[in-house]
């Protein structure tokens, strides 16, 4: 979807059986992570409902699923499936919103600069790796916040770090989270960037599950306080769009 086409909602008959597909991945002909995407909205005001985007290609480099450059673009129940880079929010400043989908991948496989709400997902880790990879700019308050999800992980997974920084101040917040899955004690990782530590601006609020144990976690994440974590909310992080009554008709 060009940014010219906007104010567009497409829904699928159900989010099983309704796919778009392609296997598109950064090795072939060295096209790189950018230009692997299933499915690209550069357009504002786009809804999708009950569909599944996916890029089945082999694990052989990125590969996104879905590309989002567009401001206020929202998806109910659908799925995203992919290995690595599988949800690709690429552009700073703009607005995503994310209700009650299931997103899975390998590594860093919801990654981007935008900032995003993921309300009621289920997010997988297919692979011993990172669930996220913000690069969220100074400047830009918010990044991903994930509320009331499920963080859980394949049975042959032993242990994934819910995100590293792709960017220095990248933000990530999971909050009233069920993590189920194998998360690594630490929580997080630096890129192998130790100055990141001073920069990124990772945090959890009141998750609860196996993974949720916060007594091994890195020092320079943040556990939020009731009122730190009252503060963020959809009007807080999204501003004046509230995606679940400003669909388009």
């Amino acid at each position: 979807m060009p940014t010219q086409k906007t104010e567009i909602t497409l829904i699928g008959e159900d989010r099983e059986s309704t796919i778009i597909t392609w296997n598109d991945h950064a090795n072939i002909n060295k096209m790189g992570t950018f230009k692997t995407y299933t499915f690209l909205i550069q357009g504002n005001d786009i809804v999708l409902e009950n569909l599944t985007i996916e890029n089945n290609a082999p694990r052989m480099g990125q590969a996104v699923a879905l590309h989002v450059e567009g401001d206020r673009v929202a998806f109910f129940n659908c799925r995203f499936l992919g290995n690595q880079d599988t949800i690709y929010l690429g552009r700073e400043g703009c607005r995503n919103f994310f209700s009650g989908c299931y997103i899975e991948g390998t590594t860093d496989f919801i990654f981007g600069a935008s900032t995003a709400w993921f309300e009621g997902c289920t997010i997988l880790g297919k692979v011993n790796s990172y669930l996220t990879a913000a690069s969220t700019p100074k400047n830009i308050a918010f990044g991903f916040v994930f509320n009331q999800c499920t963080i859980t992980t394949a049975d042959s997974v032993k242990s994934v770090y819910l995100g590293r920084p792709w960017r220095a101040y990248a933000y990530t917040l999971f909050m009233d989270c069920n993590m189920t899955g194998k998360i690594k004690p630490e929580g997080w990782n630096n890129w192998s960037k130790k100055e990141n530590e001073a920069t990124a601006r990772y945090a959890e609020y009141k998750n609860v599950g196996t993974g949720s144990d916060i007594s091994k976690r890195v020092s320079w994440s943040r556990q939020l306080s009731k009122k730190e974590a009252g503060v963020v909310n959809l009007k807080s992080v999204l501003g004046n769009w509230n995606p679940y009554t400003e669909k388009p008709d």
